[in-house]
């Protein structure tokens, strides 16, 4: 009796423990689902938010800036490494380089190729080859084509621009007799 009583405990405490090991991974399980959906969400968001700055860039190549005025953070930690070259910092600087590219109305269009996205969870990043036209003074097409890293921090649950850096384009510098800096 004593063995049927002390078989039925080991059984009873192995039951148990199957139970509640099932049950802390259905919890993990849960836990890991939701974080992953989070992340596909970020994710999805952070592409939109990458999408808008290049519907901004295009909007601002036809004088337009209120799509980048809405997309960057107006913060004093902001910088601007653009295909001038340079390296422009804070929220006034980097308006004010915006403001100079609207007027030039470079016309065209820019489109992101070979995008590669990072979300974290209040700060991501994308990296891509920017490829597309500009329009000269002289009027004539520029083909455009430089890699590029635009950095994204989500504040007040909205992704904002907070960095954006291409390689320097010799094409937009020499057609607009602008220096390297």
């Amino acid at each position: 009796m004593k063995k049927v009583l002390d078989l039925t405990r080991i059984i009873l405490v192995v039951s148990m423990t199957i139970t509640f090991c099932n049950s802390c991974n259905n919890k993990q399980q849960t836990s890991d689902n939701v974080v992953s959906k989070s992340n596909e969400m970020r994710t999805e968001e952070l592409i939109e938010a990458n999408n808008q700055l290049y519907d901004g860039l295009n909007a601002m190549f036809n004088g337009n800036l209120e799509p980048l005025n809405d997309l960057w953070s107006h913060t004093d930690s902001i910088t601007y490494m653009g295909p001038f070259g340079g390296c422009l910092k804070g929220w006034n600087e980097v308006n004010k380089e915006f403001k100079n590219v609207a007027a030039m109305k470079l016309g065209g269009k820019i489109i992101c190729n070979d995008l590669h996205v990072y979300a974290g969870t209040d700060l991501g990043y994308t990296t891509c080859v920017e490829e597309g036209e500009n329009i000269g003074p002289d009027g004539k097409l520029l083909s455009v084509s430089h890699r590029a890293t635009n950095i994204f921090h989500l504040e007040n649950g909205k992704w904002r621009l907070i960095h954006h850096h291409t390689d320097i384009s010799s094409q937009l510098e020499k057609a607009f007799d602008k220096e390297i800096d």
